[in-house]
């Protein structure tokens, strides 16, 4: 029988992992032979939230649910919605929906381009709250590795543009039984871009650790850049280099995954620049 396989792409979207799109992309073994349409429905838990290797300054832990279907022409669409654990005041946190294309281009090059808009909360603490759209392309080469180059338009109160190229290589651990397949999934990946999005978030902060911020954002206006930072802000530089490995545990259904980010930042990233994150996440995926 088929195991199946289940790859996030731009992780749990913008709001989850790297931003790397708002959408779940679904894939089966028999997207190799015929293609066949595909309902999957998703829960995850992190301990962080991940934009692109950054954190916000608050720890963001979160519990997510996502829901895609894919059509077998390649179109999907996707829903997702966040409840932050340390946010006792909301059910739902954050959501999202998404549509894109997935589509082959040769026996071992595929393509995917894909929008996505996400509704957060007033005064959200996520990284990217204030660029709420997201446009997205992606070229994968699969051979013994999977290469793949994504390029990322974030857009609503600013704007900024990511550039993303990743290997990973999929090995298989064998199984326990005969319907069933146990697989580790390791990739590297470094990310370049522009940090338009921190200031925003710097001024959202202040806001929200004022008790008269609310009162006094329209009097005083956004507050002021930061010296020194504009030039960062809006060049394209490297952002991160990221390490992630994730273990998964297929059946024909649904697949159980518990994954490891390691995200180094670089000197040029404005949030603690020079400093590791670390990210867990443990995801289980049913497909109708």
């Amino acid at each position: 029988m088929k195991q199946l396989m289940i790859t996030v792409t731009a992780g749990f979207c913008s709001l989850i992992c790297s931003a790397q799109a708002d959408s779940v992309k679904v894939n089966t073994a028999a997207d190799t032979a015929k293609p066949v349409s595909a309902f999957t429905v998703g829960v995850s838990y992190a301990n962080n939230a991940n934009y692109y290797g950054q954190k916000a300054e608050e720890k963001i832990p979160y519990a997510a649910i996502a829901a895609t279907y894919k059509n077998k022409s390649g179109v999907y669409f996707s829903a997702l919605a966040y409840t932050l654990l340390n946010d006792t005041g909301r059910i739902v946190s954050a959501g999202s929906l998404g549509a894109g294309f997935d589509f082959k281009l040769s026996k071992r090059w595929s393509a995917d381009i894909s929008y996505s808009h996400s509704f957060y909360a007033g005064y959200s603490p996520f990284l990217q709250a204030s660029n709420p759209d997201n446009a997205s392309a992606s070229l994968q080469y699969e051979n013994w590795l999977t290469t793949k180059l994504n390029l990322d338009y974030a857009f609503g109160k600013t704007s900024d543009y990511f550039i993303t190229l990743g290997t990973s290589k999929q090995i298989s651990l064998g199984s326990i039984c005969s319907k069933d397949l146990i697989t580790i999934t390791p990739s590297v990946d470094a990310v370049a871009g522009t940090q338009h999005f921190y200031q925003t978030y710097l001024t959202q902060k202040k806001l929200r650790d004022s008790v008269l911020g609310i009162i006094l954002a329209p009097v005083t206006g956004p507050s002021p850049q930061p010296a020194g930072k504009t030039t960062t802000t809006t060049q394209v530089n490297i952002l991160s280099y990221n390490f992630k490995c994730p273990l998964a545990y297929n059946r024909s259904r649904y697949m159980i995954e518990l994954a490891y980010q390691l995200s180094l930042l670089s000197s040029r990233a404005e949030t603690k620049a020079g400093t590791a994150n670390s990210f867990v996440t443990a995801s289980f995926y049913y497909q109708f």
